[in-house]
C-alpha cells in the first residue's frame, strides 16, 4: 500500500487564501490563445463591498459568498521516497497521509498552495461601458 503525504507550510503560518471566481457564459480570448498566463480584467470592490469586474468594454457586478466547504489548492510532488517512521523531514508543520490501493516503492507526496474559503458570483450579463458617445455633426 501506498501512502500519499500532504503537507502543511515549512513554517507554521497557514497558507494565502484565494477567491473562486464564478461566470455564467463562456469567456473566450481574442486571438484564441486560451486565458492561462493572461490578464483576464481588472476585480475592484465598491465602496458597499460589491465586487465589480471589467472585462474588455464590459462591466459585470457580483457578490461574494462562503462556500459551505472550502477547498484546498494542492501542488503535487511525485517520485519522494516515502519513510513509514514519518522522519523524513521534520521540517514540516503538519502531515496528514492518505493510504491509497496503489502498489510502488515511492509514494507521491502533496503540499497545500492556498486555501479557497470564499468566492465571487457574476451571475447577471455584461453591461456594456460606453464612456463617449459622439454627437452627430
Amino acid at each position: 500500500m501506498v501512502q500519499i503525504v500532504i503537507r502543511g507550510s515549512v513554517d507554521g503560518s497557514s497558507p494565502p487564501e484565494w477567491l473562486l471566481v464564478e461566470l455564467q457564459g463562456e469567456t473566450v480570448s481574442r486571438h484564441n490563445s486560451g486565458l492561462a498566463g493572461n490578464v483576464m480584467g481588472d476585480l475592484l470592490y465598491t465602496t458597499e463591498g460589491v465586487p465589480v469586474l471589467i472585462i474588455g468594454h464590459h462591466i459585470l457586478y457580483g457578490k461574494q459568498v462562503k462556500l459551505e466547504k472550502p477547498f484546498a489548492v494542492l501542488t503535487k510532488h511525485p517520485g519522494h521516497s516515502h519513510d513509514t517512521t514519518g522522519s523524513h523531514d521534520n521540517n514540516d508543520a503538519s502531515q496528514v497521509s492518505m493510504e491509497t490501493d496503489q502498489q510502488g516503492s515511492t509514494s507521491t507526496s502533496y503540499s497545500v498552495s492556498a486555501l479557497i474559503k470564499r468566492k465571487l458570483i457574476f451571475k447577471t450579463r455584461p453591461k456594456p461601458i460606453i464612456t463617449n458617445v459622439p454627437k452627430r455633426v
